[in-house]
């Protein structure tokens, strides 16, 4: 079973292609998934198996330390990279596109946030099994409301709809640096669409992610009815109510490697 699924119940309603997805928190559903999501924004920020070669050579507490100093320290910082690892956890558990690159790792510094998109997703689909993206906006506030909703559609309304070149090179390239196979194949044909920008409207979905302490603001649902319906639109709520102190209690979970 996926994270979602352990964790939380869903409510998913459809209209053609307009998705709209509100996600609660289970009883025990926290418990259940709370190592998993640790260890889940462990390996946004660093490969798992790196910090398993910290941990032999150095020992857990120096190991912890390397791995805490990637990550950032203020409420707002955690706020908004959380938004972005489980809009990163959704998209490939319940759509099946891939997120192939882990962007937090490559943050410049580790209370700043990125430039560009805040996810892309990305892989091969329809009856041509050809390139299909997903472009996303994640937002976590302990109080959702209209102004964050409209901010967040305006990013993705940019650039035409389309992920911006800068987000989606960057990407590419990472995908192009790999040794796998499949990953170089994918980054070359992210890399042509940055030139080319040859994929129609219905073939770049878009998503808007939020996490929230006061549950799906009413502008959620406004948001979705007024987009365009040439693309996959999902407007997703993830529903915590102790938001603030979830993100801080995750936090410190994820920087503890244990001691044996």
């Amino acid at each position: 079973m996926g994270l979602y699924e352990r964790w939380c119940e869903s409510t998913k309603e459809r209209d053609k292609r307009k998705h709209y997805w509100i996600y609660v928190e289970k009883d025990g559903g926290r418990d259940e998934i709370h190592d998993d999501l640790a260890e889940t924004i462990r390996s946004h920020y660093d490969r798992l198996e790196r910090i398993a070669e910290d941990v032999d050579r150095l020992g857990y507490k120096v190991a912890a330390k390397i791995l805490s100093e990637a990550m950032p320290l203020t409420p707002k910082g955690r706020s908004g990279d959380l938004g972005e690892i489980l809009a990163t956890e959704l998209v490939e558990e319940e759509i099946g596109l891939r997120v192939p690159v882990r962007r937090l790792r490559y943050k410049d510094g580790r209370n700043m946030a990125m430039r560009g998109d805040d996810f892309i997703g990305a892989g091969y689909g329809g009856k041509d099994e050809k390139l299909w993206l997903l472009k996303g906006e994640a937002k976590s506030n302990k109080v959702l409301g209209k102004t964050t909703v409209k901010s967040a559609r305006k990013v993705l309304n940019r650039d035409n709809g389309r992920c911006t070149p800068d987000s989606l090179l960057f990407v590419a390239n990472r995908l192009l640096e790999s040794n796998d196979p499949d990953d170089n194949t994918l980054g070359r044909s992210l890399r042509d669409e940055v030139g080319l920008k040859s994929l129609r409207a219905d073939r770049i979905d878009h998503m808007l992610f939020t996490v929230s302490g006061n549950g799906p603001h009413a502008s959620l649902k406004q948001d979705l009815e007024a987009t365009d319906s040439n693309r996959d639109q999902y407007v997703v709520n993830i529903h915590v109510e102790d938001h603030q102190e979830f993100i801080a209690a995750m936090y410190e979970d994820a920087q503890d490697l244990g001691n044996d």
